[in-house]
């Protein structure tokens, strides 16, 4: 059996969720030894208009670049959850960042992680959004082991911020995990 995931992170530009996809896709090729893609999609306005990044990961080569079938997004963003929450599956894992997300369909398996909070009370620096929206997304769905995804951050990751960014994904992580364990 084929093993396909299909990946949505939803925000505005410049709050650095791009990355996260990246580093994902990043994981699944160079440390989990699988197919993966990532495409983003910026709107006309690019920092402060609405973006998303898809990711696949496959065990055998992806022929449609496409998302279909989405089986986690997470969302900083109500205007862009509202604009990229579509082709969900029925058992979707929806992550929020629930000061920023207000309305979102409650007949999914919602997780409601305050990203951006935790983000500037416990890393001090926007930068690192990124890293705590990946660890929660990988805290609650296990899409890949978490310790490949802390090898891609650290190659992803600019010299001198491996440490905080390592501790940034670390936060988000723990978070998703008792969401997760809690549900």
């Amino acid at each position: 059996m084929s093993k396909h995931i299909e990946v949505r992170f939803t925000a505005v530009g410049g709050q650095g969720i791009l990355l996260a996809g990246d580093i994902l896709a990043t994981a699944a090729i160079d440390f989990a030894g699988l197919y993966a893609l990532d495409s983003p999609t910026y709107t006309a306005q690019v920092r402060g208009g609405p973006t998303k990044i898809d990711v696949i990961i496959d065990d055998t080569k992806i022929l449609f670049p496409r998302t279909t079938a989405i089986d986690c997004i997470l969302s900083l963003s109500q205007k862009s959850h509202d604009f990229f929450a579509t082709d969900l599956k029925k058992d979707c894992k929806i992550i929020v960042d629930p000061i920023l997300v207000h309305k979102v369909d409650d007949s999914y398996e919602v997780y409601r992680v305050p990203i951006i909070e935790m983000t500037k009370k416990e890393m001090h620096k926007m930068v690192y959004t990124s890293a705590v929206s990946l660890g929660a997304m990988i805290g609650i769905t296990e899409i890949l082991p978490v310790d490949i995804v802390r090898q891609a951050l650290l190659k992803k990751a600019p010299r001198g911020t491996e440490d905080q960014n390592i501790k940034a994904f670390n936060l988000g992580y723990d978070a998703g995990l008792d969401l997760s364990n809690y549900n």
